[in-house]
């Protein structure tokens, strides 16, 4: 017992540095601050950020599920030129948050590539980005961390259908299964571990979306990262803004606990 305690305690040493000391001191700093929580609750940004962040989860996870399962499996089919199709749909996976916040930017803004395309096809531009118009701002980010991010769940797929025999699912054709049926008894409960691992770091990560909306938005579609930043630099309140990163992480851990009981194994 005590040799595999000494293998794995410079990890623990590590992660304890890493992560329960800032977690610690985070803690302590939001209580340390009389009414921090309260001036949190109290603050008229921080419920339209919370809705906002949850209807962005809401929306965008399946739809990157979707997109993603759907490329990865075409891959699996092998097509011609797949290297090429790989390669350029992990190409976001190179970019920045903030920078792909300042492309979309370019294209959504007044005069920006799309509306100077409507106006070429003879269509009057759109005002995306006005702060009038939540719903348009809403599917604006929505779009771009679309194509910022499904490749990271597109590559996590990708990484478990090589894992999977071909086996199962030719004997399964044989049988006379179609396409769907196979796809849905065979391929995809062999592909959980690998859905569960994706699902559990897209929504944390979509819980934390900041730069690509704060490029496109500012603080007129407010979500709940972009609030602890308000706090952090603008106001200059620290004990405001780790109450908010707490919420955050809070409810990182309770997804994460929920996809785990939801998708282990039933014996």
């Amino acid at each position: 017992m005590r040799k595999p305690l000494l293998l794995i305690a410079p990890s623990l040493l590590f992660m304890t540095a890493l992560f329960a000391w800032p977690l610690a001191a985070g803690i302590g700093q939001a209580l340390d601050q009389p009414g921090a929580f309260s001036r949190m609750l109290d603050d008229p940004y921080f419920w339209p950020a919370a809705r906002n962040t949850g209807l962005l989860i809401v929306v965008l996870i399946p739809l990157q599920f979707a997109f993603a399962l759907t490329m990865a499996l075409l891959l699996r089919e092998r097509p011609r030129l797949s290297g090429l199709y790989f390669f350029l749909w992990v190409i976001p996976l190179a970019v920045s948050d903030l920078a792909a916040g300042l492309v979309w930017l370019s294209v959504f803004t007044d005069r920006g590539y799309l509306n100077s395309f409507l106006e070429y096809l003879g269509f009057s531009g759109y005002p995306w980005l006005s702060h009038e118009n939540q719903a348009s701002m809403f599917v604006a980010v929505v779009i771009a961390e679309l194509w910022r991010a499904t490749s990271l769940v597109f590559v996590i797929i990708v990484a478990g259908l090589q894992g999977i025999p071909r086996d199962y699912d030719e004997a399964a054709a044989v049988f006379g299964a179609g396409y769907l049926r196979r796809l849905w008894h065979v391929v995809l409960p062999q592909l959980k571990p690998s859905l569960q691992v994706a699902l559990i770091l897209r929504t944390i990560l979509a819980l934390e979306t900041f730069a690509v909306a704060q490029a496109l938005t500012g603080r007129n579609l407010p979500l709940l990262v972009g609030e602890t930043y308000q706090w952090y630099s603008v106001l200059q309140n620290p004990a405001v803004a780790t109450a908010i990163a707490l919420v955050v992480l809070a409810l990182s851990m309770l997804a994460a606990a929920g996809y785990l009981h939801l998708m282990r194994e039933r014996t």
